[in-house]
């Protein structure tokens, strides 16, 4: 008799890509008794898994070789073209008994393209993007969105449900990523605007604890704004989601919202200060965005900057 317990160790996963939400995904499906093969282009971030127990693989072909379920979490399309396609990409190794889900954030394009060439393998595939960061990885309650055929997702279930407290068949291929989209627009844009209220907020002279303080009874702050008033408490910004990374998200927004002629002026705006809070050199949590709206505000430096206007003051004579 096949028991769940036996199917778990009779699934072995093949876990490609070990950042943050990576590593804490493969520690989760260890610890919910499956067997995992990890990869990541840089061998030193796979120590931690192996510690956990996973096993290592020496190329995405082999790892895909010899596992039925082939997992990805990567950076962005090229990370996901470099792991998937080529003589040693996850393809290569790919066999009867696969299936793919990438919980990359990528492209839509760039799902349909690997569901396509995945198809031509004989290989289901289905992009299962995820909204949340470390905490929720660490706490199984990411929301997951799902784009491909609906027989797979619901094969995938169990996987996704170690993963996620919530997943959602959005449609077709490339449906999970533009879902995903839709929702970091929403992060993004609210990220921005908290910066900027904060910002007002200072120069107005209101005392920092009191502004925070405030802000945070009040109903208009999402939870996830709410959960960020301590880094500006403290002026420390922690990684749980790096400013470049919803930078490239603003990137893949408009380039979808070129494509389909859908007009998106504050996405536009918001992507134009990540871009600027970068080139200062701030690449901690987005929520570092708060500390740029307020150096901006204030006409001051940032953190280890020189204070502005200092290379335009003359030198003094020796």
């Amino acid at each position: 008799m096949t028991t769940p317990e036996t199917r778990r160790l009779e699934t072995k996963i093949g876990f490609i890509g070990m950042g943050h939400m990576g590593s804490g995904m493969t520690h989760r499906l260890l610890n919910a008794g499956y067997p995992v093969v990890v990869y990541d282009r840089t061998a030193a971030t796979t120590r931690a898994a192996v510690e956990w127990g996973a096993t290592t693989a020496a190329t995405p072909k082999e790892l895909a070789a010899n596992c039925e379920l082939v997992l990805a979490s990567v950076t962005n399309d090229e990370a996901q073209h470099h792991v998937m396609f080529g003589p040693d990409g996850a393809l290569a190794g790919v066999h009867s008994n696969s299936t793919i889900i990438d919980l990359s954030t990528v492209s839509p394009g760039a799902s349909r393209r690997l569901h396509q060439t995945a198809a031509e393998h004989g290989v289901p595939m289905i992009d299962a993007a995820v909204s949340g960061s470390v905490p929720q990885v660490e706490q199984g309650s990411l929301v997951i969105f799902v784009g491909g055929e609906a027989e797979t997702y619901q094969r995938c279930r169990p996987i996704l449900d170690v993963l996620g407290s919530h997943s959602f068949h959005v449609g077709p291929s490339g449906m999970g990523t533009t879902m995903k989209l839709v929702v970091n627009t929403l992060l993004g844009l609210g990220m921005q605007a908290l910066a900027e209220a904060i910002a007002l907020g200072l120069k107005a002279g209101i005392q920092k604890g009191l502004l925070l303080d405030v802000l945070g009874q009040t109903a208009v702050l999402t939870p996830g704004q709410k959960s960020k008033l301590e880094n500006v408490r403290q002026d420390r910004y922690p990684s749980n989601f790096a400013l470049s990374l919803m930078h490239k998200d603003f990137d893949l927004v408009l380039r979808e919202a070129h494509e389909l002629s859908v007009a998106m002026p504050a996405t536009a705006a918001a992507q134009q200060m990540s871009a600027a809070a970068m080139a200062r050199g701030a690449n901690e949590d987005f929520s570092i965005m708060i500390r740029f709206m307020e150096a901006l505000a204030a006409a001051s430096a940032l953190p280890g900057e020189p204070e502005p206007g200092a290379a335009l003051r003359p030198t003094p004579p020796p």
